[in-house]
């Protein structure tokens, strides 16, 4: 119904930036909420950003003042600017909250992509 691609990982010294981006695309009306979550090795997925009815956002506390959340129509992104190594992770993209599916409230996730912070 819906399928999400992330793009924009790789590997950044520490004090870098990277911009991720995630496409969705299938047969919806709308989507609510976009945002991104990310999960270390031997971690639990944890939320970054969210952006909800394109407007509202909400930030976990690690990333705060670093990471900027934007979307524009069908595409979220996320600007992560000086990185620390404990941003490593696999970041992957969520859609919520989607117009014109048969249950509104269910998540969609990408792939994910890897970002690595190292020097």
């Amino acid at each position: 119904q819906v399928q999400l691609v992330e793009s924009g990982g790789g590997t950044v010294q520490p004090g870098g930036s990277l911009r991720l981006s995630c496409v969705a695309s299938g047969n919806f009306t709308k989507i609510n909420l976009m945002g991104w979550y990310r999960q270390a090795p031997g971690k639990q997925r944890e939320r970054v950003a969210h952006l909800t009815s394109g407007t509202l956002t909400t930030y976990g506390d690690p990333v705060k003042g670093r990471f900027t959340i934007s979307r524009d129509e069908n595409t979220v992104f996320l600007q992560m600017n000086n990185l620390k190594p404990e941003d490593t992770a696999v970041y992957y993209c969520l859609a919520t909250g989607i117009i014109g599916i048969p249950l509104y409230g269910t998540a969609f996730w990408g792939q994910g992509t890897q970002v690595t912070v190292s020097s």
